[in-house]
């Protein structure tokens, strides 16, 4: 028996769209990062591009669990003497709420070139509106049920 090589002709993406509406940040962005690298397809390779495109909208909407809207911090710094900056998840959501959720995003995926690769097929919207929607076939990351398996 031969081990099949996924090649990245073979590859056929999709479109998902998720609705960030009273979901936790934490299980939205694991649900996310799985569909931009594929881990839901047969032909998953770690070395390879093979996941979809995604799309997160109300991501305003987004709630997490306990004290982290006071607790969570966002840390950058400019480089400078002095330069360094913290912004709490409260303060975050109401200036950049597609920022924490891109942000929990981009942790659970690769860092390396293949990881932002595969972050570039992110898009996430703080409402319900997005120009995506001619290349949309599902309206969800599940398969709606066919015919045949609604009898079996």
């Amino acid at each position: 028996m031969k081990t099949h090589v996924t090649k990245s002709k073979e590859v056929k993406r999709q479109w998902h769209v998720i609705d960030a509406t009273d979901k936790t940040l934490g299980k939205l962005a694991t649900e996310a990062a799985g569909l931009l690298m594929g881990k839901h397809k047969p032909i998953f390779s770690h070395n390879l591009d093979a996941g979809d495109h995604v799309v997160v909208v109300n991501a305003e909407k987004v709630r997490v669990t306990g004290n982290k809207l006071k607790d969570k911090h966002y840390y950058r710094h400019s480089g400078y003497p002095q330069g360094f900056r913290s912004i709490t998840l409260e303060k975050m959501m109401q200036d950049k709420p597609t920022y924490a959720v891109e942000h929990a995003i981009r942790g659970m995926l690769p860092h390396t070139r293949l990881g932002e690769q595969i972050f570039k097929k992110l898009r996430v919207y703080a409402g319900d509106a997005h120009p995506h929607l001619a290349q949309i076939t599902r309206s969800s990351s599940t398969e709606p049920k066919t015919e045949k398996q609604k009898v079996s």
